[in-house]
């Protein structure tokens, strides 16, 4: 039974839905987890208990991956935001030759702004003109071998849009925020140097980000870097150079023990992702142009259906329908506006053909009217 019945139609771009198997487990969690016998919001991030709580979530997430063994795992604070100064901080400051980045919509800009404090950078292929509408095509890309990294987000929340395909050579080292689609299909993590993701869509609560980090990347770190901002300190300390949230990264465990044990791994997760998806994108495409994607249809994500409606009282009144028919989230970005469908790990079948039922009745009464 659901805790909060509310809680299956959750379609917000993050924090995202929680399974309700997690949910179960964290409220137990709340008053007292068994083996520990306390609270876990009154737990040592010094305990045994905690240790294993954080080698367990490692190891889960080596096996849903399939991560080479030079690869740290590593759970930081601070969200992907940290990241985009983490990252040039440690793989371009004082570096000659520029990191080529992608401008792909409203993540990507804010990257390539902190990346620009600590080095030079150039953007390699830019949607700003177009509206970030669309993706690139390998035609339109032009690599440089002497990059120290290309920087990628693998899936633009706001204006859904996602690669199927990993970017740039092996010659170079590839970095992507990976924060609103990791773990929600298989990932060929060895071809990237640094992966990060924060928690707050298909992994966990907000407070964890995690940081999946070659050894060769580690060790070539600058040695001036402030301690809380260096991955060497952060490897050595086993992600406990500080009090880190041991609420946070326990739910990460529940999670990944969930994609495991329920789910029966990634691959399984990509198709119910992708059934998902399909039916909510049939009903777009199939309503004469009422919904309206909005972007080109060849990069759609399978996390965020983005789309619009004829007019902009249209687009209200679908809101606040929605919302008294118990729906949650569904606003646009405030970048863009318009409709915003999330569908995450934990966003069931079941909940996607509720809101396509909705959607199908508004456009039918809307049209009735006309």
């Amino acid at each position: 039974m659901s805790l909060n019945p509310n809680n299956a139609l959750n379609f917000s771009g993050g924090p995202g839905a929680l399974p309700d198997i997690v949910l179960h487990q964290v409220q137990q969690a709340i008053i007292n987890v068994p083996e520990a016998g306390l609270s876990i919001l009154g737990i040592s991030h010094r305990s045994e208990w905690f240790e294993n709580v954080v080698r367990e979530t490692e190891n889960n997430i080596r096996t849903l991956l399939g991560l080479p063994a030079d690869f740290h795992i590593l759970f930081l604070q601070g969200g992907a935001t940290q990241q985009f100064s983490m990252v040039p901080m440690t793989m371009l400051r004082g570096k000659k030759h520029p990191a080529e980045y992608f401008d792909t919509g409203y993540w990507s800009r804010k990257v390539i702004t902190e990346a620009m404090r600590e080095g030079p950078v150039r953007v390699i292929w830019s949607g700003e003109k177009e509206g970030y509408r669309r993706l690139p095509g390998d035609d339109e890309l032009d690599f440089s071998p002497d990059a120290p990294y290309i920087h990628y987000v693998s899936n633009e929340t706001v204006e859904g849009l996602q690669f199927n395909r990993i970017l740039g050579g092996d010659d170079v080292p590839r970095v992507c925020d990976m924060s609103s689609d990791f773990l929600s299909k298989p990932c060929d993590a060895g071809k990237f140097s640094l992966i990060y993701a924060h928690a707050q869509k298909n992994i966990g609560p907000a407070g964890v980000t995690i940081v999946l980090v070659r050894d060769s990347v580690v060790q070539n770190a600058p040695h001036n870097l402030p301690a809380f901002l260096d991955y060497r300190r952060q490897v050595e300390s086993h992600s406990n150079l500080n009090t880190p949230p041991v609420f946070a990264i326990y739910v990460v465990l529940l999670v990944t023990r969930w994609l495991l044990n329920d789910v029966g791994g990634l691959e399984n997760m990509a198709q119910i992702n992708q059934q998902k998806a399909r039916l909510l994108y049939s009903l777009i495409d199939d309503s004469n142009g009422f919904y309206r994607n909005w972007g080109d249809a060849a990069f759609r994500s399978d996390m965020n259906a983005a789309f619009t409606l004829p007019t902009p009282a249209l687009e209200d009144k679908f809101l606040h329908d929605a919302a008294a028919a118990g729906f949650s989230g569904l606003g646009g970005h405030r970048a863009i506006g318009g409709v915003r469908a999330s569908i995450y790990n934990a966003l069931t079948l079941g909940a996607v053909e509720k809101l396509g039922e909705f959607m199908e009745d508004f456009r039918f009464k809307q049209q009735a009217k006309a």
